[in-house]
């Protein structure tokens, strides 16, 4: 590590799918907002990033446009995602800052060679001196307070928004992983689909996050007075006038049934890939469950009892991945093998 090494401000990003959070060294997560770019049409210029980006999607004249650089979890869009960093990067520091920061990125465990560049190059052309990019279950397990240099096996289930990243780490390093490209987005646009055809109505992308997170569920066995419902307003498509329904927590476990079936499958697979002596200790300590993913109602104990191995959610799922990250970045002697 180079003098200015030593001396430039440590950033910690968890670039995300659906949200950008941004930790820096000694102050904790500054920024936590969409992985959302508006831009007009035609003209490309940028009208808005983030949160305020996100209040305009679906809600745009026909000369703004709003899209996600990210999808299932790498860079879809290289210049926007180089403007969203450089918003974040710049919006967290200074404005007069001199020396360039080194950012710690967590990244999906299975990208390619070619996706980790382009996240480097994304985050030097944004400002960054240095890009040092971890795995994202290594960052979660971090994170979450696990110590991943312990010659012990111990699992972690990152359900992010585009990706779903399961791994099994010992002394330091990922030893079976699976990055699956179904999560949290693929659940909204399943609920999408659902009211589609059976109800003959469409609804938005942001009205689905919502009915998800009020009304998401993996429990079996609900009973009739524990049901819960809520109002959703889409459009009718026969009439394509407004159109109101009450929908009911069990329809929506049944909506997200085939995205959690495929998360379910992925866990499994990565069990049976792990050392018999390393999937002992997964099943005496037991899976960590993270991410967004990790707060749908019932979902620890849908895996639990699918798999047999105890589930602990972590105690901030949310931002795991994040605090990893800067974790990372307070020490990076600490950690010299894992970027």
């Amino acid at each position: 590590m180079s003098l200015f090494d030593g001396i430039s401000k440590k950033i910690g990003i968890d670039l995300g799918t659906a949200n950008t959070l941004v930790y820096i060294k000694g102050k904790g997560i500054l920024i936590n907002e969409p992985s959302v770019v508006a831009l007009r049409r035609g003209t490309g210029e940028i009208i808005a990033i983030g949160e305020s980006a996100k209040d305009m999607i679906e809600k745009t004249s026909l000369d703004i446009i709003t899209i996600r650089p990210l999808k299932e979890g790498v860079i879809a869009d290289f210049e926007m995602t180089k403007a969203m960093l450089k918003y974040f990067i710049q919006k967290t520091l200074s404005r007069y800052q001199i020396i360039r920061p080194i950012v710690v990125i967590g990244i999906p465990s299975k990208v390619t060679s070619v996706e980790k560049r382009a996240v480097e190059e994304a985050a030097v052309s944004s400002g960054a001196k240095k890009a040092i990019l971890i795995d994202e279950p290594v960052a979660a397990a971090i994170g979450s307070g696990i110590n991943i240099y312990e010659p012990v096996g111990n699992m972690v289930v990152d359900v992010g928004g585009g990706t779903t990243d399961t791994a099994i780490l010992s002394l330091g390093g990922i030893v079976s992983s699976e990055s699956l490209k179904v999560a949290g987005d693929k659940m909204d646009e399943a609920i999408q689909a659902f009211f589609r055809f059976k109800y003959n109505a469409l609804i938005g992308i942001k009205t689905a996050e919502r009915v998800k997170m009020i009304l998401g569920n993996v429990n079996s066995g609900i009973k009739s007075d524990e049901i819960q419902s809520m109002d959703v307003t889409g459009r009718d498509l026969l009439s394509g006038l407004p159109k109101k329904i009450n929908v009911k927590d069990y329809e929506i476990k049944e909506a997200i049934n085939e995205p959690i079936q495929a998360i379910l499958a992925s866990i499994k697979r990565v069990l049976e890939m792990a050392p018999p002596e390393l999937a002992s200790d997964v099943f005496l300590n037991g899976m960590t469950l993270t991410g967004g993913g990790a707060m749908l109602k019932g979902f620890d104990d849908f895996i639990q009892t699918e798999t047999g191995v105890r589930v602990k959610i972590a105690q901030d799922p949310l931002n795991s991945v994040v605090k990893g990250t800067g974790m990372v970045c307070e020490n990076l002697e600490k950690y010299p093998n894992i970027y």
